[in-house]
């Protein structure tokens, strides 16, 4: 009698993946979580998980064990150029560019630069094609400096980027402009790589359903 038969010399059928485990897949996070915070007013509301009936008789759990509350999965997809210069997630509702301020602006400036002009295009461009008419962009620096002079130059540079989008994007588009300063950072201001990466504007709008 060979391992894969019973006693009385048939196949023992093949043991089925139980939802359980199917559930603790799930549960694994495909990304790590993100090194800040969002800042107040970003919100990603997802649609309400699929219900699973605890008592369905085809649901095969270990004795006692109870099926933890559902939820949705939150999937993030972030593409990065090489020089870390500009960075684009998406999630199941938002899509977020982020651009350093060093492709934008001169130091301590908030006057656009020509090559800040085709790079805004690019997102207004996808703005157009996920139909979003409701947009936020906000602006960041490092923590060199006062925090004061950080609010106000951040402000600046998320004002030109909204101004030189809704040339573009006309008056049917509304925005929520915010200027952060050094707050919610997203890399380590004590490295100036890292101070390179907080100094940004952040452009974020809803995915088309």
């Amino acid at each position: 009698m060979t391992a894969t038969q019973t006693p009385r010399g048939r196949r023992a059928p093949r043991r089925a993946v139980t939802a359980a485990a199917v559930a603790l897949l799930l549960a694994v996070p495909l990304t790590a979580p993100a090194a800040h915070a969002d800042p107040p007013g970003v919100t990603e509301d997802s649609a309400p998980p699929v219900h699973i009936d605890p008592n369905d008789p085809d649901l095969r759990m270990v004795q006692g064990a109870r099926l933890a509350p559902s939820k949705v999965l939150n999937i993030k997809s972030i593409v990065e150029t090489d020089d870390g210069s500009e960075r684009r997630q998406d999630t199941n509702d938002n899509v977020t560019f982020a651009l350093q301020a060093e492709v934008l602006f001169g130091k301590d400036s908030a006057e656009l630069t020509h090559d800040a002009l085709s790079r805004i295009n690019t997102i207004a461009d996808e703005i157009k094609k996920q139909h979003a008419t409701g947009l936020r962009v906000f602006g960041f620096t490092d923590d060199l400096g006062s925090a004061s002079h950080g609010l106000v130059l951040s402000k600046r540079r998320a004002t030109a980027v909204q101004e030189e989008l809704a040339k573009d994007l006309g008056p049917s588009v509304g925005f929520q402009i915010r200027g952060y300063g050094e707050q919610y950072p997203i890399a380590d201001n004590g490295t100036e790589e890292g101070r390179r990466k907080n100094r940004r504007v952040e452009v974020s709008f809803p995915r088309a359903s």
